[in-house]
């Protein structure tokens, strides 16, 4: 898009929370430019974009800055109702459904995912692991019942919830090796399973989501760099 309708995303490569940004515009078929970000030296452009937060994602249109991935995604869609799919139902009881349960992964799985990437000691992120488990199961029924048989969340197509639980499959398909478990599996999540094979394999994925070996490498350094810095 060019002069009077521009779009501008702020975000690191790396970031589960930028990778949904990135979904949804390309679901949406909307053009935008990417400015990847130095966290370790925020830009000007950054802290005066979200003086609050400092943090990624930041979506600018038209010189006015979004933040929160959340937001972002909602204003994606009430600024784009016209353009591509709607990403929340139009029904309100159904919007409020997938707004609980976008919070619910918020607040239930990336919680536990950190403390398992990040615990000092076994007993922690045995902990940490078990409560993240516990939530994938309980995202297998909420896809049973959101999808109504359908292939997504959000039914025949792509929603908020496949979005936002889209964003941190990277992160979660390195769990394995990072953390010594699979979060899905065919034998207790068979249906989050069969769609994260049809979500990854979208065209806004593969361009959205980061590589999940580089993700891995890349984790691995930023943990040893977290163990050093407890230990000086």
């Amino acid at each position: 898009m060019a002069g009077e309708d521009e779009l501008k995303l702020l975000g690191t490569w790396a970031s589960p929370w930028v990778s949904r940004v990135k979904l949804a515009l390309h679901l949406k078929g909307l053009s935008y430019e990417y400015v990847e970000q130095d966290l370790d030296n925020k830009s000007d452009l950054l802290l005066t974009s979200n003086p609050v937060h400092k943090k990624v994602p930041v979506l600018i249109h038209n010189g006015k800055p979004i933040c929160e991935s959340v937001v972002i995604l909602e204003y994606i869609d009430e600024a784009y109702g016209t353009t591509g799919p709607s990403l929340l139902p139009t029904d309100p009881y159904e919007r409020a459904i997938a707004r609980f349960w976008v919070d619910y992964i918020d607040q239930k799985l990336v919680i536990p995912w950190k403390v398992a990437f990040t615990a000092d000691g076994e007993e922690e992120k045995t902990e940490g692991i078990k409560q993240m488990l516990a939530v994938v199961q309980t995202l297998e029924g909420a896809l049973k019942e959101c999808s109504k048989g359908k292939p997504f969340f959000g039914g025949d197509s792509v929603g908020y919830v496949d979005i936002a639980l889209g964003g941190l499959l990277a992160f979660l398909q390195g769990t394995e090796e990072l953390c010594g478990t699979k979060p899905f599996d065919i034998a207790n999540t068979p249906l989050l399973l069969a769609w994260v094979e049809r979500f990854t394999a979208l065209d806004a994925a593969k361009v959205a989501l980061p590589d999940v070996t580089k993700l891995v490498e890349f984790a691995k350094t930023k943990r040893a760099q977290m163990a050093l810095s407890i230990k000086k």
